[in-house]
Parts: C-alpha cells; sequence; structure tokens
C-alpha cells in the first residue's frame, strides 16, 4: 500500500464506529511500538492515532484484516460496486449478499480490466489482494492478473 493508502486504511478504522475492538487492539500496538501507555495512546486525537498507526511495522493479521475492510468500506464502495456489477455478482452497495452465487473465475480478468479503468491501480491492487486474502479458494483467478500486481 501506498503511505497515502495506509493513512486513508487508519483513518477508516478511528472513524467506525462498530470497529471498538479493533481500536483498541490498534491503540496497544501503537503503544507498544512507541513506549507509551495505551491510556495515553487512547486519549490521542483520531488523526494522530491514523497517523502512529500507518508507521507500525508488525500489525497483527486479524486488525490488518479488518482494517483492509473498513478502508474499503468507508472508501472504495463505488469500485467495489462496479468490480461486483462487472463479475455478475449479486451485492448491495459493494457487499456480496448472502445468496449470491460462486463467482466465475472466467470473469475476473474483464472485471478487473474494467475497474482498472476508472480507479488508481494501487486501488485496485489493493482490493484484488484483499479479496484473494479473504477468501483465496473463491478469488484464487485473481492472482495471475495483472491488475493484482502491487507496485
Amino acid at each position: 500500500m501506498t503511505g497515502e493508502q495506509r493513512l486513508r486504511t487508519a483513518r477508516a478504522l478511528w472513524n467506525d464506529a462498530e470497529a471498538r475492538a479493533e481500536q483498541l487492539q490498534a491503540a496497544g500496538v501503537i503503544a507498544q511500538q512507541l513506549k507509551f501507555r495505551p491510556k495515553t495512546v487512547a486519549g490521542l486525537d483520531k488523526d494522530k492515532k491514523a497517523r502512529y498507526l500507518t508507521n507500525v511495522v508488525n500489525v497483527p493479521e486479524e486488525l490488518a484484516a479488518k482494517l483492509l475492510v473498513v478502508y474499503h468500506l468507508a472508501e472504495q464502495r463505488p469500485m467495489m460496486s462496479a468490480f461486483l456489477d462487472a463479475m455478475g455478482v449479486a451485492h448491495d452497495d459493494g457487499l456480496i449478499k448472502d445468496d449470491a452465487g460462486a463467482p466465475d473465475p472466467a470473469r475476473m480478468p474483464g472485471a478487473a480490466a474494467a475497474i482498472a479503468t476508472h480507479y488508481s491501480a494501487e486501488d485496485v491492487a489493493v482490493y484484488l489482494n484483499t479479496l484473494l486474502c479473504q477468501d483465496p479458494r473463491t478469488w484464487g483467478a485473481l492472482a495471475d492478473l495483472p491488475q493484482s500486481r502491487l507496485a
């Protein structure tokens, strides 16, 4: 991820009212890295916590996964919707519906190419890799696409 993407991701976490547990975990990670007391980190404003979080070297895997989810929900819904529309996958504003069938791997190259014409290469790569990491069996065909390669 670019530095700007990391900052936007961290801000999305601190602005998500439903991510309280992850916010506490992130504050603990920041405190540990900076040798601060967790209470000190908790008292910082959201922007400062976001900037500190972007510089954390070892983010726990479950926290990293939540960061990616809140980032995409907060900032990338139009891209998510465009991709899922191109895939023919039923969704609700970028969230795959529970009754949606399995995506057709044959449609993945075209869908990835379609969003790559409207969104930055970095944003597309992060999104496709997020799908791939969340469910490699379903989205495995994305791994071979040029749009999935991070610079």
